[in-house]
């Protein structure tokens, strides 16, 4: 199951922005979770719910962008939606192409609380 192996990845991550940023809470995560990428978002949903108990991330709110699929037929090189993970080409029904986006899973940023209103942001692989 990789939704639970993505969830623990980001519950290891989180303490250690907060730790490098004085032991702040969190009050924030952003993913980039993309649509060709296999996570089931329903098994996502309940690994998130689930792991994040007595963690840093508990009551945080989670805010995910979903990254479309889109890629590049290698043959007629024209950009085209993917759907699916096997989509062929809709010009020439051929399955050499190349994926531009849409298999992104990372956590882009997490917002930690400095103060009673302030705030920080950390960016992560821009």
């Amino acid at each position: 199951m990789q939704e639970l192996s993505l969830v623990m990845g980001i519950i290891d991550l989180a303490p250690m922005e907060a730790k490098a940023h004085g032991d702040r809470d969190a009050e924030e995560i952003l993913l980039d979770i993309g649509q060709r990428g296999g996570v089931e978002m329903e098994s996502f949903d309940f690994a998130w719910t689930e792991g994040v108990k007595d963690t840093i991330l508990e009551g945080t709110e989670r805010k995910i962008n979903s990254i479309r699929g889109k890629g590049k037929c290698l043959d007629y090189e024209t950009e085209l939606s993917l759907q699916q993970y096997h989509d062929p080409c809709p010009n020439c029904g051929e399955h050499q192409i190349e994926v531009l986006s849409g298999k992104e899973m990372k956590v882009k940023t997490v917002t930690l609380r400095i103060a009673d209103c302030e705030l920080i942001k950390i960016i992560r692989n821009p």
